[in-house]
């Protein structure tokens, strides 16, 4: 193991993300309402610890394995998450303790969206534009921009512990460079979309580009208590819901868009979206699940006459069922007030999530599709138990490793879930609430049920150092964090 090596690398990183707090820091000038010495006082520390680790280990260059990769990538959301909690605990308002500070930069950083923080409206805005940057850090942009810079470091693997999604070597081409480059364009350019639409749409320059950050890598904070339900505007949600879809789909597929549109050769340009797009299979699954979750809330609604008109409950349900199954967290409404089961099924929607090589947190669509195509494989077998059936995506047979890749995850997804739970209520939490704050931890998704509806103020301290590690094995997908505790990860 070249730790030496790997204490630079995690040096460098460090002392790229003190950069960060330059920008709050910035913006507390601007406004003028406080902050900006404490951000200065952040950014020094960092930048200081990384240079440190750096100075004292910069004759160290050896190249790095994939077991060295899983490492970085684990000290690197450990480590930013820790140094990102400065501001939090320098700042005296909001008067957060060290466990609250940590608790919100983790949340942060892994786009969870969980927050500790009340009343947001009256904070500074460099403590509101600090915990929006955090989530489109977070989002892709950190570790994106982490392979562009040093590529030749032998951080490939980095990119390969880092994406989600079980097919993701097969959807990315191995040129590691050239693709962080890609996708942090195309990432930034949905980003000043997003940020234009919200302004053209009656947003403040401040706000747009607060909720583009938060919008994009599907985080789920606001500058606002009420969150986007602040704004009272039907056009907003729309826009909301609109990137929040585009966010949740897999990024390799916006990569191959671009690159073919790119391409001089390519000729049917109209073609492309069909070809690219709709006939991905988890694309395909993700907006099935969408439009069910939009039908089956419209339809228990409007018999229970829950919202006075018609276009009130168009623009509510398709909000809150986006937001909440892509693992935003946005509100404009208290949707755990409606009626009948919906509250619930919305919740376990969490569970699927985005697509894989998205923002989005929960399973990955592809993972649910496929252990349902394993479930009728199973099935079948029992009425014939001589077939042989192979699982299929189109024409393409998945391996028996991808098979086994599936319920291994997905077993040890139940397994770090159920282990959270339990330590949840061992901390003093009830546990329908600890069962919701696990939830909604581990899916990356913020709000919940129970008295985790709106804000985790009345978690206890304890509980929220496990929803932290909840939210780091929900963002690194379990296995990327759960593997370097194996024994085995540490024999050469």
């Amino acid at each position: 193991m070249q730790f030496l090596t790997i204490i630079r690398i995690v040096g460098v990183l460090v002392m790229s993300f003190s950069l960060t707090m330059l920008l709050p820091a910035a913006v507390a000038l601007i406004y003028g309402d406080g902050g900006g010495r404490e951000f200065l006082e952040a950014f020094a520390l960092t930048f200081a610890v990384g240079a440190t680790l750096w100075w004292f280990c910069r004759d160290y260059k050896e190249q790095l394995r994939s077991r060295e990769g899983f490492l970085i990538v684990v000290l690197f959301w450990i480590v930013l998450g820790s140094l990102g909690a400065v501001p939090f605990i320098l700042l005296e308002h909001p008067d957060l303790n060290f466990s609250e500070s940590i608790f919100e930069s983790f949340s942060g950083l892994t786009t969870t969206g969980a927050t500790v923080i009340t009343g947001l409206d009256d904070l500074p805005k460099a403590i509101l534009f600090y915990r929006q940057f955090l989530q489109w850090l977070g989002g892709m942009g950190i570790i994106v921009l982490a392979i562009a810079i040093i590529p030749m470091m032998g951080l490939g693997k980095l990119y390969r512990a880092e994406m989600p999604g079980p097919l993701k070597d097969e959807r990315m081409q191995p040129r590691i460079a050239e693709v962080a480059k890609m996708l942090w364009q195309i990432y930034l350019s949905l980003t000043i979309l997003c940020g234009l639409a919200y302004w053209l749409a009656g947003m403040t320059p401040f706000d747009a580009i607060s909720h583009s950050f938060a919008t994009i890598s599907i985080g789920g904070f606001s500058t606002h208590d009420a969150s986007i339900g602040y704004f009272n505007s039907t056009t907003i949600n729309y826009i909301t819901v609109f990137f929040l879809l585009i966010s949740s789909c897999n990024f390799a597929l916006h990569f191959t868009l671009f690159s073919q549109l790119k391409d001089p050769k390519e000729k049917r340009k109209s073609s492309v979206l069909q070809r690219l797009y709709w006939r991905d299979y988890e694309f395909r699954s993700f907006l099935f699940i969408q439009i069910a979750l939009f039908a089956i809330c419209m339809t228990v609604l409007s018999l229970y006459n829950y919202f006075s008109t018609t276009d009130t409950t168009i623009d509510q349900v398709l909000f809150e069922s986006v937001s909440i199954s892509t693992t935003a967290g946005f509100g404009v409404t208290d949707f755990s007030q409606w009626s009948s089961f919906l509250p619930t099924l919305l919740i376990l929607a969490s569970f699927v999530g985005g697509c894989a090589g998205s923002t989005g947190g929960g399973l990955k669509v592809i993972r649910v599709l496929l252990l349902y195509l394993q479930m009728n494989r199973e099935i079948h077998r029992f009425v014939h138990p001589n077939a042989i059936k192979p699982i299929k995506l189109g024409k393409s047979v998945l391996s028996d490793r991808i098979e086994e890749g599936i319920w291994a995850f997905f077993s040890a997804y139940i397994f770090v879930f159920i282990l959270c739970w339990l330590m949840a209520i061992l901390c003093g939490m009830q546990s329908f609430d600890a069962f919701n704050a696990v939830l909604a931890s581990l899916n990356n998704l913020g709000p919940a049920l129970g008295s985790v509806s709106t804000n985790f103020t009345q978690v206890p301290d304890g509980a929220k150092w496990v929803m932290t590690f909840a939210m780091v094995c929900g963002r690194l997908e379990v296995f990327t964090l759960l593997v370097i505790l194996s024994p085995v990860f540490w024999k050469d």
